[in-house]
């Protein structure tokens, strides 16, 4: 199927995004895990959440869906075998997080995912479990998934993680550190990237009552035999998805508000909003959510290794800006859904834009766009960064539409709510 987008005018609007699929991954484990019954409000539905959920249904964890809301019976980290293996679609958090929930879970389990799934790393984060005692190895014996653990008491102790590829390593760790015997004490010897990432893995712990120390990016100790306590726990709405629609007022000089986010979020998407701001956007938070007046848009120079999910929408707003933009330090892009440097450059190309990456990082020119067919190469990203385009532009067709359930199920209907009524 494909989206056609139509560049009609767009009016101001006030937009609601669902939850935050990284706080809604982070969460649905530490209630899994937890000594009782947990009530989660605004959790994300999409593709890969459903993906980590139903998962963790297999390991024995009792979920129900109330109305707005998931009921998660807590199984105080009492996971039971299964033989079945689990099947983790494109999703590199479900596949990382629940490489790690298995490790303390009963018996021997595999994950594995699609074809580019199975070309996504894990080497880091197994050798990582390996330090622990964790028997766990790649089937394939290329460092990616998938994955065979097996599952039982972990004593804990020291490890030594690299994690310039992806933050995620960090945070299975942390996330099952409280059902060790003897706590992690983990030293990050390579990178990390993405670290409001971290922030977020460890502010999900500590609501959830688990002690953390640490020493900025480096250091974290958590001690062993403590548990995630039961309670209520609401998800904020997705500073990623909201990224989209800021992007959409810069773009065509509208003022867009999404409800439900501050500027306080650990969400480091959220500062996408001051990239915005320093090419000419107008930025207004107001009590009920942070809006964006668009303006005429000029180039930047800018480092997105903590953001590389906004890269691609980036990536767009640049075409519609005067001067060569240049966005650095973005070389874990290359391992996500697709290839997001080479992919994001072949079809800003394609729209006639002038486009060119490197191994870190990107350069878009700004210029006259117009319409062509974009290849989404199966990415939710690249899709909905895309459909930007063609607000301004006739002729944008969005191939594959419908990879944007993976985070956005709903993302036509609220994309198409911004169009002048």
């Amino acid at each position: 199927m494909i989206e056609i987008i139509v560049p009609l005018k767009i009016k101001d609007a006030e937009v609601t995004v669902p939850g935050s699929k990284s706080y809604t991954h982070r969460i649905l484990i530490a209630a899994a895990l937890s000594d009782g019954i947990c009530t989660l409000h605004n959790c994300l539905e999409s593709e890969d959440t459903r993906l980590t959920l139903e998962a963790l249904k297999k390991m024995g964890v009792k979920i129900e869906a109330i109305n707005d809301r998931w009921v998660v019976h807590g199984t105080k980290g009492r996971l039971t075998a299964c033989a079945d293996s689990f099947h983790l679609g494109n999703s590199g958090t479900s596949m990382r997080f629940l490489t790690a929930v298995a490790s303390i879970g009963n018996g021997i389990y595999t994950l594995t995912g699609t074809k580019r799934l199975q070309e996504r790393p894990i080497q880091d984060l197994i050798d990582g479990l390996s330090q622990i005692g964790v028997k766990v190895r790649a089937l394939k014996n290329n460092g990616c998934p998938p994955v065979e653990i097996e599952g039982g008491k972990i004593k804990g102790g020291n490890v030594a993680l690299k994690c310039k590829t992806s933050s995620q390593y960090l945070s299975a760790l942390l996330l099952i550190s409280p059902y060790t015997e003897n706590g992690l004490d983990i030293r990050v010897i390579e990178g990390p990237v993405s670290k409001p990432y971290i922030d977020m893995t460890i502010e999900v712990m500590t609501r959830f009552g688990i002690d953390v120390k640490r020493s900025g990016y480096n250091q974290f100790t958590i001690s062993g035999k403590q548990t995630y306590k039961a309670g209520i726990y609401t998800i904020e709405p997705d500073a990623s998805q909201a990224g989209y629609f800021w992007a959409a007022a810069a773009i065509t000089g509208a003022a867009i508000k999404v409800k439900g986010i501050t500027r306080e979020s650990c969400q480091g998407d959220v500062r996408f909003t001051a990239l915005l701001e320093a090419m000419g956007c107008k930025i207004l938070q107001e009590k009920d959510g942070i809006k964006v007046c668009g303006n005429t848009l000029s180039a930047i120079e800018t480092d997105m290794a903590d953001i590389p999910d906004m890269v691609p929408t980036m990536a767009v707003v640049a075409a519609f800006a005067k001067g060569t933009t240049v966005i650095k330090n973005v070389a874990h892009l290359r391992a996500k859904e697709s290839d997001r440097l080479a992919s994001v450059a072949d079809e800003l190309v394609k729209i006639g834009i002038d486009a060119r990456c490197n191994e870190t990082g990107l350069m878009i020119k700004g210029g006259a766009a117009h319409g062509a067919t974009i290849d989404t190469h199966g990415d939710h990203r690249i899709a909905m960064s895309f459909s930007l385009a063609g607000l301004k532009i006739p002729g944008i067709f969005i191939q594959d539409e419908s990879c944007v359930e993976k985070s956005f199920p709903n993302f036509w209907k609220v994309f198409g709510e911004l169009y002048q009524g």
